[in-house]
């Protein structure tokens, strides 16, 4: 009768471990931020509401996909990097190059003489959209004005060929299931 005992508790025991075992172990790996989601996408995905119209400007390129880069006073050799890193992303589009428009910002004091090997469209910049980019950042922005993903300034010659890796693997895929052509 005792170990009929011992063998109810035993799978009693076994069963309650069964159930709050997984829910213990979930939620360590939570806290221990060990999961990081489904998300596919490289660059930093910026909130639903920002867009042309809420930072008061208006949409330049209408109905196509943009890449947004605000050049800086001073455009020195990690900028000319991220200038030359935004013309090959677009050339390595291939069929889809025609969707996506590069787009340099300007402010007053913008270092023009940098765009000289390059031959990007050009646009001014208000004060609202101004603040809000900053430290060289790419930005993808979908055809209806919103903007969609930031990919912030990186160092180096290496970190910049794989964020281009990483824009143009986001922008294919942003094409690819976008309905808004």
């Amino acid at each position: 009768m005792n170990s009929q005992n011992k063998s109810k508790h035993k799978a009693l025991g076994l069963l309650l471990l069964a159930f709050i075992a997984p829910v213990v172990i979930a939620k360590l790996v939570l806290s221990l931020n060990l999961y990081h989601g489904g998300a596919t996408n490289h660059g930093e995905l910026i909130s639903p509401e920002t867009n042309y119209a809420n930072l008061g400007v208006e949409n330049p390129q209408p109905k196509e996909w943009q890449l947004l880069y605000l050049l800086p006073a001073h455009c020195d050799e990690a900028c000319r990097e991220r200038l030359y890193i935004l013309r090959q992303s677009h050339t390595a589009l291939g069929p889809d190059q025609a969707r996506v428009e590069p787009l340099i910002l300007l402010n007053s004091d913008s270092d023009l003489s940098a765009l000289k090997d390059f031959n990007f469209n050009t646009q001014p910049i208000n004060t609202a959209l101004s603040q809000w980019l900053d430290e060289q950042q790419l930005i993808i922005v979908d055809p209806l004005g919103s903007l969609v993903l930031r990919y912030p300034q990186v160092l180096g010659k290496e970190a910049n060929l794989a964020q281009g890796k990483a824009l143009i693997a986001d922008l294919r895929k942003l094409l690819k299931l976008s309905r808004v052509d």
